[in-house]
């Protein structure tokens, strides 16, 4: 069930043939099985594990003429073949066996190995990591970690699938059930295939005479034959990247917008110019990334799927596809059980009544009759307690419970309390007495572990456990007390969860002697509680089960009965004491029978895992209970010991027997100890749970009872929880043993596990259910569960309940073999239904570990768990990965992990991880916390070191990739609009020729014509006022001082330029700018406004501003003296050829001259200015802007924000392009208002610079930008309290507008309104607009506060609806209410400008569309820009972006393509004007979309949802590259949960927008480019992802 690949190979070609191992002197093979032990353990590397063995056996291994004898292939074949022959006596030293024995199954491997050669090896994408991520060492790097197997709860997992050695059974009883079952004769339980365990030095290997079958051999060596072929065959990559984000049959159905194709334009046809530093060309195609990416594609396989059926029910729905039984897969056919019943529960003269009665009875009788002996960790007896002991200890302890404790004059106890018990597990004696002292004084023990930390794994739940028992008192020893975490005080820490608890040491001279007349009562056993065990569920949360007297003392009687225990008999008891079978066995029924317990504790085992042997055989114990784990550290440890001998033994109790995977330890310590005296027939496996206690065990053999069975089931079969036995699949099987009979006086039967209790089939597997007086009565404090689990009552398949009894259901996977054997194949706890499937955790980790596991991580440390993604169980691997283990090996390992698991299971694994050594949550006696390493998984708090996930292959039930539907044509989508009853989606702003106002400004065609007028007629009059970083004025200018200014400018260029010259104004934001800009109008030249290039980073920002120059065909740059010296220093000549600069002339000190002449355009349809600015998809646009829009533009701001010379605003825009151009340069000269101008630059080294200047100069109206918002919302959120202090204050705020591109950022202006309403921020206030490059302005929200606002003018407050994201990804606008799933706020974008007119117009047929529909914006207004300003002038692009006709309706308007997606919707509010107000809603840039599986997706959307998934993502931005989502995120936090979001992100993802990351990439904190708009720059970040510049932390390639 496992895999050989090519390095799995160095283990078997090391392998001495069978012939030579015979012939190796005793000497080498001691040494031999030393090298073994010290591998297993950690102590030595492989590469040294395989040099020394290489060593040793160099003389031994017949050379091959020149070949190194490592590497004779040769022999394998043969080799193998050999090991299965019948009766082959090679006393071998199988290297692999020593160590792993317990886990190993050879079949398994076997299976693994074939299964993995079947495999072609494929190259996996190995992901990148920034090297100081792989530094993170193991947590105590000093011990290595604890090597035992998984913990108490999970069961060790081993299991021995196996070649069955036996003939197959021909009964003829029941030819229906015999059939699956290869019967193995008592006598010969201990053979195994000759190639299944190893014989250890010292004993001899015990063969059998049956014959292997055929078939089994065959299978075997052909596995080996295909794994030599794998390895001398070369294979190569599938050539053509498959479509991965269409997963539908026909890839042809649909492609993503062939983004590589047409890089430069949009890939919609948009602006077709040069691009700022674009993709696919520019990137080196041997880039490391990029060709990962390409190994990804080609390991990405069609993923298996079912074909698939229609989905849409209608129009809107996007089901997931629910996966559809498989026709073919194997249906139960037995008959249907009947409940089975265990023999009657014997009548025994002179049975104590009760257990505390039979403590009095051997107490007062047997006083010196040894009752538990304790060991320390040297294994020497510390302390023996007797009978009397016991009985004097326990009363005293209740007499001092019951009388001495008291607060306020009450007692504390009552007899029926609840109290813990807190015990180490080094200490049975304390512990006994304890829990002997709350029976006798009628209070409930609940014992529970010892809390080590603060933060122990599911200590929480314990609390929470404690607390609903209302526990106040807990119970410890003086030791444990001092070594519990202490608080200040000294008393006792409150542990996260738990109730406040006195505690109280038990310790003698804590307790005071009963006085004569003082006698614990002794009543026969009643229905109250006895004692509470905890037990933790599947999920973690911590449940009490009820166990009553009555109960205890039956289970007790049972127990007694199905072991045979007789008066004081001598037992080894390896288990914690505390719960299940080691409180059954060592505490409980012992006491009922006098027997002396021998208690070995955990501790003791670690050291020396001979341990309980040797105790065995030093107190001819008759009784031994273990569990597979304690019989596998034994095997390692045997070889010291010659002289041990367990023949006192008549029973070994192997208390985890009901884990299909211990019948390999039982195998293999047989095959070792029977040399020792241990009988076959002693091995007793038994099946128990904590509800329903023992379920079943294997009687010892004086019973007469029929010998034991074992089946070999098919893996395929029991994942349709049918029983098959395998035949066609030799790969997947698993091999089981059974658990013995019923107990005595217990109904038990098999029902199904969903759904009502039916009853199974004979061949069918189910949940085990137990009716009899011993099993637990009910979770304490929940009565729903309890009667879930403990009141079920299974029905006939016609409904008919089988019994009056209610059953306990035991979470017991299984089924009922023959002569009413029980056979057990898996717990409910490990259970991961998947697609309709069923895997077994324990089976999944038994194939994992068969892929040679010891180099790379720790055998007992691995956690297998299913987590619900997408309505569907996903399962996920976690190991600790060991500290010597190779980032490549371990990624080998992965990988192949993933095969070997697919290929047996036929299942595949959705997250892999592997954590650095000791650092899994630990369960109470070793082994790993699976539930909490899975909360852990799912807060993003594992810290794995590496991962890997397989989306691709996992996640079948994604919705069908959307086809486009035929488009209906424009006739009948008029009709249809009409028959609806829907309006067109159009809308206007105010009419502007009707709007009368004083616009004295409106005399002038040219805008440079009202700043002459107003030098004229308010010369003093201030226009602009910039402020610094320290909130001083920086500088001012009036109207008269602009025009001189500006004068300057133009006689300067006068002379030099020539009329229509292009001007280039580098300058930083303030009055030269703006001066500059009329002095270019007053030349007659065309300005274009360029932000300057940053000193600090001149690489980036400088090729930027050279590029504006050069497609602008700027024949002149003006600037300032410092940023003149910059353009043409060495450092810019690093990244510019600083040569080719056009003119450059710099402004500071220009002769104070008048132009001898103003010039006049002939016409004001001539070009004023050029507005360039850089898309966020990386495109640099320049739009031409008309003297007619100028002015337009100017008048329709006036308008909307009612400017006048009287009024002050503040501006927080950069003054380079778009809105903040013209509020800075243009609006305060139209309008006459003073400007208050902040540079955004300025409030990087002081935040409150804006705002301060809001409440200092009183300002009513103010404009910013995102980023600045962002900036006062991180920077500021703490300080309100100091601005208030600072007199900072917002009241007077009328309005303030973000001024955006792109869909209003809700959770950003809502942050920012709840944290400055402290300083007067009125909450109606913050608002949006929204332009873009075709027009900068289209929407402005105005004043909505004040007088303006009563009399109505001002227009509604802008209005938010919930939309559904599904049907917005295909083009569909859907409301909801707020908060339902999938919902999205959505914000309109301000009021439509006077003069401007919107339709919404379908992206393909161009026809107008309905209210309420999703389509692209189109404008028409004066003031619109003419066009875009290319070097290459391709007219094509340029009419149809600036002028553009619908395709029926209305034909005649020109609109201009805006290239957003929103809708138009009519709302109950009214306008101004008293009509109904129309709300633009902006929903996103269609250049942004990514258009996968035929939906669109909004970038935002994706990124919103990643941003929420973990606390440590600080930004997150999304593109695509070949058909792959790309999600990148910016980790604020420490590197090592860089590995962390790989999971949570595309859990995410997957969850709420049914795409599959294909790549994620974890960077530092600013890596994800942003503008000065604050809009994300996803294009250059895919560039730079691509060309290998983000330095990531880590790279994870979704398989």
């Amino acid at each position: 069930m496992a895999e050989r690949t090519s390095t799995g190979f160095l283990t078997m070609m090391l392998e001495p043939t069978p012939a030579v191992a015979m012939t190796l002197p005793a000497e080498v093979r001691e040494k031999l099985a030393e090298l073994e032990l010290e591998l297993s353990e950690g102590d030595i590397t492989q590469k040294g594990y395989e040099k020394k063995r290489g060593k040793l056996l160099a003389p031994y291994i017949p050379q091959i003429q020149g070949v190194d004898p490592s590497l004779q292939i040769d022999n394998r074949i043969q080799a193998s073949s050999q090991a299965v022959l019948p009766g082959s006596k090679h006393n071998k030293s199988r290297a692999a066996n020593t160590r792993d024995e317990r886990f190993r199954s050879d079949l398994h491997t076997e299976a693994v190995q074939a299964a993995l050669a079947k495999y072609k090896e494929r190259k996996m994408p190995m992901p990148s990591k920034r090297r100081s991520v792989l530094v993170q060492s193991s947590v105590e790097a000093c011990t290595p970690p604890d090597t035992s197997s998984a913990s108490e709860d999970e069961g060790s997992l081993r299991r021995q699938g196996r070649l069955a050695t036996s003939t197959p059974y021909q009964g003829h009883g029941h030819p229906a059930v015999e059939h699956w079952f290869n019967r193995v004769i008592q006598g010969s339980s201990t053979s195994s295939s000759a190639s299944s365990t190893s014989s250890h030095p010292g004993g001899r290997s015990v063969t059998t005479t049956n014959t292997t079958s055929h078939a089994a051999l065959n299978a075997n060596a052909a596995a080996t034959a295909l794994a030599d072929f794998m390895a001398h065959t070369q294979l190569d990559n599938h050539s053509a990247p498959p479509d991965v984000t269409g997963l539908s049959e026909r890839s042809s159905l649909h492609t993503e917008r062939p983004q590589v194709a047409s890089v430069r334009g949009v890939s919609r046809g948009y602006n077709h110019h040069i691009s700022v530093m674009e993709t696919a060309d520019g990137v080196p195609v041997n880039s490391r990334v990029s060709s990962k990416i390409q190994q990804l594609l080609n390991t990405l396989k069609r993923p298996k799927r079912p074909p698939l059926r229609e989905f849409f029910v209608d129009d809107f729905e996007e089901l997931l596809d629910v996966q559809q039984p498989d026709p073919n897969q194997p249906k139960p056919e037995g008959q249907h059980m009947s409940a089975l019943e265990g023999e009657p529960l014997a009548v025994v003269n002179n049975w104590p009544p009760s257990l505390p009665a039979a403590l009095q009875r051997w107490g007062t009788t047997q006083p010196k009759s040894p009752c538990l002996t304790g060991l320390d960790n040297a294994g020497k007896p510390v302390y023996t307690l007797t009978y009397g002991k016991l009985w004097t200890r326990s009363q005293k302890l209740a007499y001092t419970l019951l009388n001495k404790l008291s607060t306020r004059n009450e007692p504390l106890l009552v007899p029926g309390d609840r109290v813990a018990l807190v015990f180490p597990n080094n200490d049975p004696v304390m512990f006994m007495v304890a829990f002997y002292g709350c029976l006798l004084a009628e209070l409930v023990p609940v014992p529970i572990e010892v809390p080590l930390t603060r933060k122990d794994a599911g200590s929480q739940q314990i609390g929470f456990l404690l607390g609903s028992c209302g526990v106040t008192l807990a119970l410890t020893t003086d030791a444990c007390q001092k070594g519990l975490p202490k608080a200040q005080t000294g008393e006792v820490a409150t542990f996260k969860g738990w109730p406040r608890l006195l505690w109280f040491v038990t310790d003698g001279k804590h307790v005071v002697k009963p006085p004569k007349d003082w006698h614990p009562p002794i009543r026969e056993a009643s229905n109250d509680i006895a004692y509470i065990e905890y037990k933790t569920s599947k999920e973690g949360s911590t449940m009490g089960i009820t166990v009553s007297h009555s109960a205890m003392l039956a289970h007790c009687h049972a127990l007694t009965q199905a072991c045979g225990y007789t008066e004081a008999e001598t037992i080894t008891n390896v288990l914690d004491f505390k719960r299940e079978a080691g409180l059954w066995h060592g505490v409980l029924t012992s006491v009922m029978n006098r027997m002396h317990v021998i208690s070995i504790p955990y501790s003791l085992m670690k050291v020396n895992p001979l341990s309980w042997i040797q105790k065995v055989h030093t107190y001819k114990a008759r009784v031994a209970v273990v569990k597979s784990r304690d019989m596998h550290w034994s095997l390692l440890a045997q070889r010291d010991q010659r002289d041990i001998s367990l023949s006192s033994l008549r029973m070994l109790i192997v208390a985890d027997g009901a884990n299909p995977w211990s019948i390999s330890s039982c195998d293999a310590f047989l095959n070792v100890f029977q040399a020792r005296g241990l009988r076959p027939e002693v091995i007793c496996p038994c099946a128990s749970s904590s509800e329903a206690m023992t379920v079943a065990i294997r009687r010892p053999p004086e019973m007469g009872v029929p010998p034991p069975g074992k089946a070999v089931l098919s893996m395929g079969g029991l994942s349709h929880s049918v029983i098959r036995v395998d035949t066609e699949e030799k790969l997947s099987v698993l091999t089981v043993q059974d658990v013995g009979q019923v107990m005595p006086g217990a109904l038990v039967c098999v029902v199904r596990v969903e759904g009502t209790p039916y009853l199974c089939q004979t061949d069918e597997v189910g949940e085990i259910c137990v009716s009899s007086g011993s099993t637990g009565i009910a979770y304490y404090g929940l009565p729903g569960m309890t009667k879930n689990i403990f009141e079920t009552i299974p029905v006939t398949s016609s409904g008919i309940p089988i019994s009056d009894r209610p059953f306990t259901r035991t979470s017991l996977l299984g089924f009922v073999g023959p002569d009413s054997l029980v056979f057990v194949v898996g717990k409910m706890d490990g259970l991961m239904v998947v697609s309709g499937r069923r895997h077994n955790a324990d089976d999944v980790v038994a194939t994992a570990l068969a892929v040679e596991p010891m180099k790379f991580v720790y055998r007992g440390r691995i956690a297998v768990f299913s987590v619900s993604v997408l309505h569907d169980e996903r399962i996920i691997v976690v190991a600790e990965q060991r500290p010597d283990a190779s980032e490549e090996d371990s990624f080998q390992w992965m990988s192949r992990v993933l095969q070997a698991i697919d290929s047996i299971h036929q299942v595949g694994v959705y997250c892999l991880a592997l954590v650095p050594a000791n650092t899994l949550p630990k369960a109470p006696l070793g082994g790993i916390h699976i539930s909490e390493t899975k909360q852990r998984f799912l807060e993003g708090a594992l810290h794995p070191c590496n991962v890997l996930m397989c989306p691709h292959t996992c996640v079948t039930n994604l919705p069908k990739p959307r086809q486009k539907q035929p488009e209906v044509g424009p006739a009948s989508m008029i009709v249809g609009n009409l028959v609806a009853g829907k309006r067109i989606a159009q809308a206007c702003g105010r009419d502007v020729a009707q709007l009368e106002d004083n616009d004295q400004a409106r005399k002038f065609l040219y805008i440079q014509d009202v700043l002459q007028w107003r030098a004229q007629a308010t010369p003093d009059h201030p226009l602009f006022l910039v402020l610094n970083a320290k909130g001083t004025v920086a500088s001012t200018a009036s109207c008269l001082q602009l025009h001189k200014r500006a004068e300057r400018v133009a006689a300067a260029l006068i002379g030099r330029l020539n009329t229509g010259d292009h001007v280039a104004l580098v300058y930083p934001p303030g009055i030269d700018l703006i001066a500059t800009f009329y002095g270019c109008l007053y030349a007659g030249c065309v300005p274009v406004t360029v932000r300057p290039p940053h000193p600090q980073n001149l690489a980036t920002t400088l090729p930027t501003v050279k590029m504006i120059v050069e497609v602008s065909k700027s024949v002149c740059i003006l600037t300032t003296q410092a940023i003149m010296k910059l353009l043409k220093s060495k450092e810019a000549a690093a990244a510019v050829d600083v040569k080719s600069w056009p003119m450059v002339l710099d402004t500071d000190d220009l002769p104070r001259k008048k132009s001898p002449q103003m010039y006049k355009p002939p016409t004001p349809e001539m070009l004023a200015y050029l507005d360039f600015s850089v898309s966020t998809t990386g495109i640099l646009a320049g739009v031409k802007m008309s003297h007619t829009a100028t002015s337009a533009l100017c008048r329709s701001i006036k308008l909307q924000c009612e400017l006048y010379p009287s009024r002050q605003i503040a501006i927080c825009l950069d003054p380079y392009c778009g809105l903040g151009f013209a509020l800075w340069c243009l609006c305060s000269v139209y309008s006459g208002h003073q400007s208050i101008l902040v540079p955004p630059l300025e409030l990087e080294s002081n935040a409150s610079l804006w705002l301060a200047a809001v409440s200092q100069y009183k300002v009513r109206v103010t404009f910013c930008s995102y980023s600045v918002m962002e900036m006062c919302t991180k920077g500021l959120g703490s300080q309100t309290e100091a601005l208030r202090l600072r007199n900072v204050n917002l009241s007077c705020v009328r309005t303030c507008m973000v001024v955006a591109e792109e869909r209003p950022r809700i959770a950003l202006t809502q942050t920012f309104s709840k944290i400055f309403k402290d300083l007067g921020l009125s909450p109606r206030a913050v608002s949006t607009t929204f332009g873009c490059r075709v027009n900068v302005a289209i929407c402005l929200q105005p004043n909505r506060l004040g007088k303006l606002a009563e009399q109505g003018t001002a227009g509604p407050d802008p209005t938010t609806v919930y939309v559904d994201m599904r049907a917005l990804r295909h083009d569909r606008v859907r409301l909801v209410e707020r908060g339902s799933p999938h919902s999205l706020p959505l914000m309109e974008s301000g009021k439509i400008l006077p003069g401007v007119k919107v339709i919404i117009a379908n992206t393909e047929t161009k026809g107008p569309l309905g209210d309420s529909h999703l389509g692209e914006i189109w404008v028409s207004s004066p003031h619109n820009a003419t066009g875009y300003y290319t070097v290459y002038g391709e007219e094509a692009l340029h009419a149809d972006h600036f002028n553009t006709k619908l395709s029926f309706g209305d034909t005649q308007t020109v609109w201009a393509r805006t290239g957003y997606l929103g809708f138009l919707r009519r709302t109950d509010l009214t306008d101004a004007s008293g009509e109904r107000h129309d709300a633009l809603y902006v929903v996103g840039s269609l250049d942004e979309t990514l258009e996968l599986r035929g939906m669109r997706y909004h970038p935002i959307d994706i990124e919103t949802s990643v941003i929420r998934s973990h606390k440590s993502i600080a930004e997150c931005a999304v593109f695509t590259w070949t058909n792959l989502l790309v999600v990148v995120v910016e980790l604020e936090g420490s590197e090592q949960e860089a590995l962390d979001l790989v999971a949570l992100v595309t859990n995410v993802v997957l969850e709420e927008h049914y795409l599959i990351v294909g790549v994620v990439v974890v960077v530092d904190p600013g890596v994800i480019p942003i503008n000065s708009r604050g809009e994300k720059q996803r294009m250059h970040l895919r560039d730079g992802f691509l060309a290998d510049q983000l330095d990531p932390i880590y790279v994870a390639y979704n398989m």
